[in-house]
């Protein structure tokens, strides 16, 4: 039978996504998902809050009476909430035996045969009065058993531990927070709801520690809005003596693991040089992972780069996405404490009246009591003369105008308390009730006495369980900034470009030593420059394209080196040739492209910078008419300029207006004279003239003049 794709979907994969939505990936208003409530009860009443340690698998397969989902999803959801995997600020589960860590992506956790198990004292504050009637339950998926829908937490463990999901369409991601911070938040709010939160709950806390780089915008956003990220990075110290670096305590959002595959990595592409070994140390005391330095390395400048480049600083986006009745909210931190304060009043005032219905009921007993007291020998003759069992209880209302619960309990009395002394000593007890039960009938009747019991039980719960921040905060102002600049060894070099296209990158020091400078046999120079380690090189193609690359991403090399081949190392098209390369640090100047058709183009060598670091620029001149020549120039000068028929013309570049358009055709310089074109550009002191102003011009385009015979140019290398 055919269906629609709209039907299936709502007939389906809409039941499947609220399954997984409400019953699974997201957690309430008490901090638990679905799997952690139905394990952490399931301990509960295995009486292992008060109890010796069990085996974990015992505590599995009693789980799997509420959470059919498979031994192997309940352990690893025990796994999380232990003292040993150290993933919580205040775990749930006291455990003994190997549960792996939080920062360890490799280190597994030992079977559950092999571990034990029993509740963390602070889970009596998570189940309080859960037997009075605090909470609702439910039947578990069978029918033959009933569980909590919540928890009664006393405190809002939703804030206090992590917690992440991902659901159909949605996720979840809440990040933890120091307990007393938390207790304290919650008991400002609940004195003043419109509370500065940022005076008590500084910032989150993370069982790694580490440091939290703290920016007061987008916390105050996380904080109101329940979106937004942080950025936590990890602590190190130096050790002078060993010269090496020590990282205690890593992002919450990382592994130790991952971040040596990073630092692996980063060595091997050399972009890190200053790493000689590394090892991760981690013991019985804590994380370690240890760096050791090669000589000259400046420690903090190094870890300014990992934090950049690895996980040792990572970011943790914020989702506070909770269920509240059955419906998915996203919710700031007051919204949350707004729908936590509901939820606990409400457990509150359920207990409150569970104690007056307990109480009541045990006043009336003893109120019908009270009646006997006056002739017990007339009860006990009611009792005698009746003949059949089922009319003792209405006999004993008749007699002394009880009701029948009352005469239930006296009938139930034994022959040996039915004595003035032992009545009178349960009589003593009416006052004190009656005064407990106005009590709690004032209590249930206000919200701020109800209140206050929550801020003592918090203030409490504060004082037991509350411990120091582990993650410190470091404010985002007073973090050093190192730019790449920093982190680049300052030298100066020489670069030398062959017409076959090598490139060499020698040291000035280098240099000086000697040697002579090794080149294949039908190759030669093109061009050299000299320049600072931290620039940037530019190659331009013949194909009009410009590639760059910064100067020490190049290998040094010796001059008995062939050098790098450019092709290669640039990625540069078949058949396509470097034609010139020049250096700069600031990208001041210009570039002068001279053409055949007699123009030049002068082009500000900022034209070729870019914010981003590209590898390679298309249309870097024009391609209008063959190129004859190409050079930089750092300030304007005198040039020459030769034609085909042996014309010279001499002329100054400031009258050659500059374009910042790459691909400008320039303006006229050289006239053509029957059909000659400009062949070549040369610098006055390449060339032998006796008198220079023979070949100046007033004004530009101009023909020329043709060379003297007396008049020639120095022998010097050419782009063509």
């Amino acid at each position: 039978m055919e269906q629609g794709i709209t039907s299936a979907l709502e007939n389906n994969y809409m039941p499947y996504a609220m399954s997984v939505i409400i019953s699974r990936a997201i957690p309430e208003i008490d901090g638990f998902k679905p799997s952690h409530r139905k394990l952490l009860y399931t301990m509960y009443k295995m009486n292992l809050l008060s109890g010796a340690r069990t085996k974990s698998s015992n505590v599995v397969g009693q789980t799997m009476k509420l959470n059919p989902h498979g031994d192997a999803a309940i352990y690893e959801t025990m796994v999380r909430l232990t003292r040993g995997n150290g993933a919580l600020l205040h775990p749930f589960v006291d455990s003994k035996g190997n549960f792996g860590r939080q920062y360890s992506r490799d280190m597994a956790y030992a079977a559950a045969r092999y571990t034990e198990v029993k509740l963390d004292g602070i889970c009596a504050d998570i189940f309080g009065d859960i037997d009075k009637n605090t909470v609702d339950f439910v039947d578990n998926f069978d029918g033959t058993m009933k569980e909590p829908v919540l928890l009664p937490t006393a405190f809002p463990n939703l804030l206090v531990n992590p917690n992440q999901g991902i659901a159909v369409g949605m996720a979840s991601n809440i990040c933890s927070f120091n307990l007393r911070e938390v207790c304290a938040t919650t008991i400002a709010y609940l004195r003043d709801d419109e509370v500065d939160l940022h005076r008590t709950l500084i910032a989150p806390d993370f069982s790694t520690g580490a440091e939290l780089i703290y920016n007061k915008k987008e916390m105050n956003s996380i904080y109101e809005t329940g979106r937004g990220s942080f950025k936590l990075r990890a602590t190190y110290r130096y050790d002078k003596a060993s010269n090496c670096i020590e990282v205690t305590a890593i992002p919450y959002t990382t592994t130790v693991e991952a971040i040596m595959d990073k630092i692996v990595e980063l060595v091997k592409q050399g972009k890190i040089k200053e790493i000689s070994d590394m090892r991760d140390e981690t013991d019985l005391g804590g994380l370690k992972l240890t760096l050791d330095l090669k000589r000259g390395t400046d420690p903090d400048k190094l870890m300014a780069r990992l934090y950049k480049m690895t996980p040792l600083q990572d970011s943790f986006s914020c989702n506070f996405n909770i269920l509240v009745d059955g419906t998915p909210r996203v919710m700031g931190v007051r919204e949350i404490l707004k729908e936590w304060t509901a939820f606990r009043m409400g457990c509150i005032k359920r207990r409150l009246q569970f104690d007056l219905d307990k109480k009541s009921h045990r006043l009336h007993l003893l109120e019908g009591l009270k009646k006997i007291l006056l002739d017990i020998d007339k009860a006990i003759a009611i009792i005698r003369n009746t003949e059949e069992e089922a009319l003792v209880v209405p006999n004993l209302i008749t007699g002394f105008g009880i009701d029948e619960v009352q005469a239930e309990y006296i009938a139930e009395i034994k022959l040996r308390h039915l004595n003035k002394e032992y009545i009178l000593k349960r009589l003593e007890d009416i006052q004190d009730l009656k005064q407990e039960i106005r009590d709690l009938q004032y209590t249930l009747s206000s919200n701020l006495e109800v209140k206050k019991l929550i801020i003592g039980e918090l203030e409490r719960i504060a004082d037991k369980y509350g411990a120091d921040r582990r993650t410190s905060i470091v404010a985002e102002d007073d973090i050093t900034e190192f730019t790449e600049e920093h982190f680049i060894e300052d030298y100066n070099v020489r670069l030398f470009l062959t017409q076959q296209g090598y490139f060499k990158k020698i040291s000035l020091v280098s240099l000086r030593a000697g040697g002579e400078q090794k080149l294949k046999e039908d190759d030669a120079f093109l061009c050299e420059c000299e320049c600072s380690n931290k620039a940037e090189v530019l190659f331009f193609s013949d194909r009009a394209s410009v590639y760059k690359m910064k100067v020490h991403e190049m290998a040094d090399c010796k001059a008995s080196a062939m050098g790098e081949y450019l092709p290669n190392v640039l990625g540069m098209e078949p058949g396509e040739n470097i034609l010139y390369m020049t250096a700069t640090e600031d990208f001041s100047g210009f570039m002068l492209f001279a053409f055949e058709n007699g123009k030049l183009a002068k082009v500000p060598l900022a034209s070729y910078e870019t914010k981003t670091n590209r590898k390679k620029l298309a249309n870097a001149y024009s391609t209008a008419s063959k190129l004859s020549d190409i050079r930089f120039l750092a300030a304007d000068c005198e040039l020459a300029a030769f034609s085909s028929i042996n014309k010279v013309l001499i002329f100054d570049t400031a009258k050659v207006a500059p374009k910042t358009t790459r691909t400008t055709q320039g303006v006229q310089v050289l006239n053509s004279k029957k059909g000659s074109v400009l062949a070549s550009i040369k610098a006055i002191d390449e060339l032998v003239f006796q008198d220079l102003s023979y070949y100046r011009k007033r004004t530009i385009p101009a023909t020329g003049t043709f060379l003297r015979e007396n008049d020639t140019a120095s022998e010097q290398l050419t782009l063509f």
